[in-house]
């Protein structure tokens, strides 16, 4: 897909893709902590960029965006090994959207994060609960709630927020729409409209679904999980 139009489609997915209700609360969710947040004048770097879907709203609020992603098409640039080029103490936020699932090295994914954050920065997180296998070029884990926010504790984090995005009577109708519209997209002439219309209706299932399951069940049981945390040195 061509970058802008995936970039577009993470930031304001439409309801006859198969991942809208995901996307779309990801995208208010991230709105929200901006809102509430990030402050103007301050620097935002984006640690495994990809294509970039939330930079607009972080510049809208005035601050700097800097994308780090492998090779030299980012802001910055992430080394093999993981490292980045950029100095200590050069962010006050610290973004990961939907890439730690693919990291080896959480380790140095993590220390790194921690690096470059300015006395009172934090670290904005999100990564899978629930979803299904999809390497970019690997793909690793999944988490539950306590088992995400104890690898992060671990290895230095206090984790102040930690959001469950789409409850799992939902997430298992999008499983399931999902497979639907691969079969159905293969099909000549009118395999992609009816991809189309069941996307969207089986969204609003989904929506409905999701308004109705607890909110108990919900937050331990989270397709996506979104958390806020901040580096265990700065918490006393």
């Amino acid at each position: 897909m061509d970058p802008q139009a995936d970039r577009q489609r993470r930031s304001r997915p439409r309801i006859i893709d198969t991942d809208w209700m995901v996307l779309r609360d990801l995208s208010r969710a991230v709105e929200h902590f901006a809102s509430e947040h990030a402050r103007a004048d301050s620097v935002a770097v984006d640690f495994g960029c990809g294509n970039q879907p939330y930079r607009a709203i972080f510049e809208q609020r005035g601050l700097t965006y800097r994308g780090a992603d492998l090779g030299d098409a980012a802001d910055i640039a992430i080394l093999p090994d993981g490292q980045i080029r950029a100095p200590d103490a050069s962010a006050d936020i610290v973004l990961s959207f939907q890439v730690l699932e693919h990291v080896r090295d959480l380790d140095t994914y993590l220390a790194e994060a921690m690096r470059l954050l300015r006395p009172g920065g934090q670290l904005l997180l999100s990564t899978h609960g629930t979803w299904l296998y999809h390497p970019h070029p690997e793909d690793h884990r999944r988490w539950t709630r306590t088992g995400l926010i104890h690898d992060l504790e671990a290895r230095g984090w206090v984790v102040d927020q930690c959001q469950s995005i789409v409850g799992p009577l939902a997430w298992t109708t999008l499983i399931r729409l999902t497979g639907y519209c691969f079969a159905l997209r293969k099909l000549p002439l009118l395999g992609r409209p009816i991809a189309a219309m069941l996307a969207a209706l089986m969204n609003c299932r989904a929506v409905i679904e999701d308004a109705v399951t607890p909110h108990g069940i919900k937050h331990d049981n989270g397709c996506v999980y979104l958390l806020r945390a901040r580096p265990a040195s700065e918490a006393a």
